[in-house]
């Protein structure tokens, strides 16, 4: 059962994930950009000294937080921590992003970035911890848990749980919109957009969303999000936070319910990925809008032109 891994991490991931943040801001100050990933689309290859530090952090936070924690299996985007220390195989796994907007941390072009741990098994992600250390006085939490999804203000006069614990919990949206995160199309984005937007709702590519994916979808402000092959460190947070709140993931194709249990390495960017495309939505009639307009689309990620 998970109920003792979701009991501990729930008592001492937020603590770390907040030192995480903090470490996070004050190396935005620097010049951090380093190479390393070479798939040819500059979101995807942004990597910074920041993402290795970071990472570095949590899988040792995670490792010295018991036996229990390292018979999961570690599932991390960059190479850096103990990761060794982890199972190689077994029900649980530990997924990390330890700078999601990695390319817009780098260049300093918004606040929107965020640090996360998920836990999933291969059916469903049973918790989740995002942290976006820039967006308000102290930063901003998601805690999403069986309880519902709790999001809103950091508040550094407390410690991390106990604000998580103060924190407003939800279990249907708090306000309903009808735009859509459509992402991951490579150079179809603005033509997927355009699908979507023309099936009734509103299409907007990742620049668009002024902020980020999670807290948005969390408060209702995002309906959802339709994705091409996207990466398992950060989407499955998305997935949990719909179903959360009464909505649910499929694939496009024949709209069955995502799970985990088919992922592929994809070696242009040293990812692991979600094959084929994935609606995402808070409510179901969104859901059934977006696989409707997607059905027919390619799941190949690359086209056989890409170099």
């Amino acid at each position: 059962m998970a109920d003792d891994l979701v009991s501990i991490l729930s008592s001492e991931l937020p603590g770390v994930v907040r030192w995480a943040g903090a470490v996070a801001r004050q190396l935005r100050r620097h010049d951090i950009a380093i190479g390393g990933k070479a798939s040819g689309y500059a979101a995807t290859d942004a990597l910074t000294l920041a993402d290795l530090s970071i990472q570095e952090l949590l899988v040792a936070a995670l490792r010295d937080m018991g036996p229990r924690m390292r018979e999961c299996r570690m599932e991390a985007e960059e190479t850096s921590g103990d990761l060794g220390r982890f199972a190689a195989d077994g029900e649980w796994v530990l997924a990390m992003d330890p700078i999601d907007g990695t390319r817009e941390y780098r260049d300093r072009t918004g606040n929107g970035y965020s640090v996360m741990v998920h836990l999933r098994s291969a059916a469903d992600v049973v918790y989740s911890l995002v942290y976006l250390p820039e967006v308000g006085p102290h930063g901003t939490w998601v805690e999403t848990r069986a309880d519902g999804v709790a999001v809103g203000a950091d508040d550094h006069d407390r410690e991390a749980r106990v604000v998580l614990d103060r924190l407003p919990r939800y279990r249907t949206p708090p306000a309903r919109h009808q735009r859509i995160l459509v992402e991951g199309f490579l150079r179809h984005e603005r033509e997927r957009a355009a699908s979507v937007t023309a099936a009734g709702l509103q299409g907007l590519l990742d620049p668009e969303l002024e902020g980020s994916l999670f807290p948005l979808l969390a408060s209702g402000e995002i309906a959802g999000a339709l994705c091409h092959t996207p990466n398992v460190y950060d989407f499955p947070v998305a997935i949990q936070i719909a179903r959360a709140l009464g909505g649910d993931a499929v694939w496009a194709h024949d709209r069955r319910r995502v799970d985990f249990r088919t992922i592929w390495r994809d070696e242009r960017s040293g990812m692991l990925r979600l094959p084929g495309i994935i609606a995402c939505a808070v409510d179901r009639e969104v859901l059934t809008t977006l696989a409707s307009v997607a059905r027919d689309w390619s799941g190949e990620r690359y086209d056989a032109s890409d170099p």
